[in-house]
């Protein structure tokens, strides 16, 4: 059985093992965090702007997903990742649960998160958005697996997308729920 614990109850193990799910879930990504970067991830959640849980089978970490408190009404979800061998198994979404819980007892009506295409996830992907970003965002198409749909199926809505975000033909589509 998952349990989902706050990040303060992880021992250093535990730690770890959240930063190396960061550095291997996001792999296939070019703003992929390196073993270092995701060690100092890791360890930026434990200050007074962020909270983050993670999904425990017994003392082994599955997943975790982290929340940055941006406004007092509307919270950014970042990041979520589950370990590659345990995804599409209900981690992701019993986490994303356990954070809207959290954020209801906080009164904050918005979760919102960036999802980065940097790899080729969408029909966005390679492509200048511009003139009119809006009309292309309306025709997104997952290619190669994109998160989009998955947070879609959790209830967010794409809300926007921020053309070459990351570099040149590499969008961040935004996306959010009313809790």
């Amino acid at each position: 059985m998952v349990e989902i614990v706050a990040f303060e109850e992880l021992n250093v193990p535990q730690r770890r093992q959240a930063a190396d799910i960061l550095h291997h879930a996001l792999a296939h990504m070019q703003s992929a965090y390196s073993p270092e970067e995701a060690i100092e991830e890791v360890a930026k959640f434990d200050g007074e702007d962020r909270a983050a849980f993670a999904a425990l089978d017994g003392d082994k970490v599955l997943g975790w997903i982290g929340v940055i408190f941006s406004y007092d009404h509307a919270w950014e979800l970042h990041p979520l990742v589950v370990d590659p061998a345990n995804q599409n198994s209900g981690v992701g979404s019993a986490l994303i649960a356990h954070l809207e819980d959290y954020a209801r007892k906080d009164e904050v009506l918005t979760l919102y998160l960036g999802t980065d295409d940097d790899y080729g996830g969408t029909n966005l992907s390679g492509i200048d958005l511009f003139p009119d970003p809006l009309a292309k965002l309306a025709a997104i198409e997952p290619v190669k697996g994109h998160p989009f749909t998955f947070y879609k199926k959790q209830g967010f809505a794409i809300t926007g997308v921020i053309p070459h975000g990351n570099g040149f033909g590499q969008p961040d589509i935004m996306m959010a729920k009313r809790l």
